[in-house]
């Protein structure tokens, strides 16, 4: 397709040579018709006739051309104004062309683009009042912050939470001073990761949950949770069952104690009753004694005395305990190869987890006649493991397992003399010393029971 400016430019300039040739012509005609005059003559005319010609062609040539120059710069200096609207904000410009040439072409093209742009814009917009209206109606504070670490907004519940203290664009740590939200901050933009913390210094008397997540691109978004109530909820509730436990330990152990002394002294069938007031009062005080640790764990009461310990040197201790159990039930416990890095733990917390687990085993999963322990190292934590070759566990139980007085079967529990409070306490237990427990199992397979804790770094070693 031909340009259509390129196209009128030609025009006019065949317009120009048009009208030379033609002046020419009579220029030559009229030279030719008066050489009769003499050769001196014809050459003075000739030369006065083209300057008299040559001029006024000029003239209107550099007319023609200064109008289609002042035109095309007047339809371009309307593109660049465009563009300069479209470069300020103002997506709403548009360019007054109505040609069908290249350029208008240009323009026309420009406009849809402006158009496009502006409802993409728009578009936009409203998604972000979407999304601001859905983040101010949330219970929870929510505050971006920058990849900089600079405020980039905040919802209404955290601007009522700090309403002197944020502002935006400035330093997060001139709006929050919490050290454990800002080593989340901090740790979620290096890692790329979810990272959560509890923060207690936010506000007065307060306490927060924290999640801090990466953004799209950078930055970090951060949700502080109330969880003030739950605590003080929390609390009252390790309270009365500690306190209740406490009370009842001394009458529990009366009763236990006098059973027994009755059952010494007592012939017939009056036997059995005393053998069942001696086993529930052995039952109830071993519940009462699991409520009183799991609540001393919970509560943070109990002071873990943290120290280098090889896995081998636990597991032996652990499996000890139940040689002669396993023995009497034909069960056979084995310890396989253990890591060789030590771990910065509790010995005796940790061989209460083990006893639990391995309790569990003996009690629940017998029929493999086999339990095997073991550790392996885990990147920067060990992990151990306890393993029996039962019936296995439902997979809708696992994640359920570690809370209180769960039982998978309760009746077999009941006989078994469980209370339903070990595994509980060893997640806490475990989970006091910075590592987590899990369970994997399935029908017919046996179940493992896992959990990890912190490896002692390789400088300690060394040193």
């Amino acid at each position: 397709m031909r340009s259509r400016v390129f196209i009128k430019l030609l025009l006019l300039f065949l317009v120009v040579i048009a009208a030379v040739t033609t002046l020419l012509d009579i220029t030559v005609t009229r030279s030719l018709a008066g050489a009769a005059r003499g050769p001196n003559q014809t050459e003075a005319i000739v030369r006065r006739t083209l300057l008299w010609t040559s001029g006024p062609v000029a003239l209107a040539a550099a007319l023609l051309a200064l109008v289609a120059a002042q035109s095309v710069s007047r339809r371009l200096r309307r593109i660049v104004d465009f563009a300069g609207h479209i470069a300020a904000g103002d997506l709403a410009a548009r360019i007054a062309e109505d040609s069908s040439d290249e350029i208008g072409k240009v323009a026309m093209a420009l406009d849809a683009t402006a158009h496009q742009l502006e409802r993409s814009f728009q578009g936009i917009r409203t998604s972000q009042q979407q999304l601001e209206t859905l983040l101010n109606s949330m219970q929870e504070a929510v505050i971006a912050v920058s990849a900089d670490g600079r405020v980039q907004w905040a919802n209404r519940v955290m601007w009522r939470l700090l309403p002197s203290a944020v502002r935006l664009g400035a330093p997060v740590v001139e709006t929050v001073r919490d050290p454990d939200f800002l080593r989340a901050i901090t740790e979620a933009s290096d890692s790329g990761s979810v990272r959560t913390t509890r923060a207690t210094s936010i506000g007065l008397g307060r306490c927060y949950n924290v999640t801090a997540a990466p953004m799209p691109g950078a930055g970090v978004v951060a949700v502080l949770h109330d969880v003030t109530d739950i605590e003080r909820v929390e609390k009252t509730r390790r309270d009365f069952v500690a306190n209740v436990s406490h009370e009842l330990r001394t009458p529990l152990t009366s009763i236990q104690g006098y059973a027994e002394t009755l059952l010494e002294s007592t012939p017939g069938p009056e036997r059995e009753f005393l053998e069942i007031i001696r086993k529930n009062a052995v039952r109830m005080a071993t519940l009462t004694e699991d409520l009183l640790t799991l609540a001393r764990v919970e509560s943070g009461e109990v002071a873990f005395r943290f120290r280098p310990v090889t896995p081998a040197e636990l597991l032996d201790e652990a499996a000890k305990s139940f040689r002669e159990i396993a023995r009497a039930q034909e069960v056979e416990l084995v310890i396989e190869a253990p890591a060789e890095r030590p771990v910065e733990a509790d010995s005796d917390a940790v061989h209460q987890v083990l006893i639990n687990l391995i309790d569990n085993a003996l009690k629940y999963a017998s029929a493999g006649r086999k339990i095997v322990l073991g550790a392996r190292e885990d990147g920067q934590s060990v992990e151990f493991y306890v393993r029996d070759f039962g019936p296995g566990i439902a997979s809708e139980h696992l994640l359920r397992l570690f809370e209180r007085f769960y039982r998978v079967d309760k009746a077999r529990s009941r006989e078994s003399g469980g209370t339903g409070l070990g595994l509980a306490i060893a997640k806490h237990i475990v989970r006091a010393h910075g590592g987590e427990i899990r369970a994997e199992s399935a029908l017919g397979h046996g179940s493992t029971f896992l959990f990890t804790l912190p490896a002692v770094s390789v400088a300690v070693e060394q040193s």
